[in-house]
């Protein structure tokens, strides 16, 4: 006795009905064939090759099943047409040409890793904010890796909307919040007493370009890209137009418009470019080479692996990543009283409140003499008006 085919059945002498589940819908479809052993078999394989392309994405209700009600059902809406897999990888592979290499890298992970696996096999127009919502909360990983799922998910649903391939985006003004989530990008920044015991750990063109860092609060891939010419020693500035991240063959703009400055080199900054002239001055082109390799640094990635991890493991430093040099330039400018727009200004962000807010809280506890500043400038004079209006 053959085996009991599942989701197909006789229902009369000249017809076999198969059943299946698409987009959340129980569909029963008949194909005009005799019910006999071998028609039933085919027809089950008929419904598997069905199954199989719903699971890809690929399955087109109107094209298997042209006179069926139901397709009229489905195709109702350009976007119901098309699967979110085939929407994503075409948005994603015109974007190529419109991007820095870095960001569509990142673009590219996002939809190939996390959105199509996620949401590939379901129309366009059945993306639902539930379904976003209760993914992300069961996701782990910290808050920038999770915005930037979402972003880049809401940004494809924007321009399908512009395409009129769905009536509007599930995702507009929805924030997810999630509890207990470690960062790996927390603010974290280094002490005077670690930064200085990095800084001895460190070696040659090592010292040099991490002494830099310290004092200059620039990216990575700003600092990566610098070349000799942009160097202005009667100013004592630096000049940031580039940016070199690792996906990227070549030097690319700055992350903003911004982010294209002149940087003051304080003291410690223009010691450390001294010191690196001896290195890689003569040759006119990088600043800062790898001493192994002899090129230009590429990245973040190489620097943590091929230096940094190694310095602060000599220096008896708590791990952290290279960005926290940055981190800790802001702070420390702050937390000698410097503005906030000039610190803004010379990290290259947008808007100085969000220096502000980012980096304030480390003032209370770092500078007891908060305050005293505008005391010295203001309060005599104000001590000596109210000395006169009490007389």
């Amino acid at each position: 006795m053959g085996r009991k085919l599942t989701g197909v059945r006789a229902v009369s002498e000249t017809t076999i009905e198969i059943a299946f589940t698409y987009r959340g819908v129980r569909c029963r479809e008949r194909l005009k064939l005799k019910p006999t052993p071998a028609n039933l078999k085919a027809a089950s394989r008929h419904r598997d090759a069905i199954l199989d392309a719903i699971a890809h994405g690929t399955f087109d209700y109107a094209y298997t099943f042209a006179d069926s009600p139901r397709s009229a059902q489905f195709s109702a809406e350009p976007g119901a047409r098309i699967s979110t897999k085939t929407y994503l990888d075409r948005w994603v592979n015109r974007l190529e040409s419109e991007l820095k290499a870095s960001t569509f890298l990142t673009y590219r992970r996002i939809v190939k890793n996390q959105l199509i696996p996620q949401f590939g096999a379901k129309a366009l127009t059945d993306i639902k904010w539930r379904d976003v919502r209760d993914w992300i909360r069961q996701k782990d990983g910290n808050p920038k890796t999770i915005g930037n799922i979402l972003s880049v998910l809401r940004t494809a649903l924007d321009e399908a909307v512009e395409d009129e391939l769905i009536d509007n985006n599930p995702l507009a003004g929805k924030k997810i919040r999630r509890k207990g989530i470690i960062r790996e990008d927390e603010i974290d920044p280094f002490s005077s007493e670690e930064r200085e015991a990095i800084i001895n750990a460190a070696t040659g063109q090592e010292r040099n370009l991490i002494q830099f860092a310290f004092w200059t609060g620039m990216r990575i891939s700003e600092f990566c890209a610098l070349d000799w010419n942009v160097v202005d020693w009667l100013t004592g500035t630096i000049r940031v137009n580039k940016a070199l991240t690792q996906p990227a063959k070549e030097s690319e703009a700055p992350k903003t418009n911004a982010s294209i400055r002149d940087v003051k080199l304080l003291a410690p900054a223009l010691d450390a470019l001294r010191n690196q002239k001896t290195h890689t001055y003569l040759k006119g082109e990088e600043i800062f080479q790898n001493p192994r390799t002899g090129e230009r640094w590429t990245g973040d990635l190489v620097i943590r692996k091929r230096m940094w991890t190694r310095i602060l493991k000599k220096a008896k430093v708590r791990y952290r990543y290279p960005y926290q040099m940055r981190h800790t330039y802001a702070s420390m400018m702050l937390m000698a009283g410097e503005s906030p727009q000039w610190v803004a200004m010379q990290m290259g962000h947008t808007d100085w409140t969000f220096t502000a807010r980012t980096y304030s809280r480390f003032i209370p506890d770092d500078a007891p003499n908060a305050g005293k500043k505008a005391v010295e400038r203001w309060g005599n004079a104000d001590k000596t008006s109210l000395l006169r209006s009490t007389k």
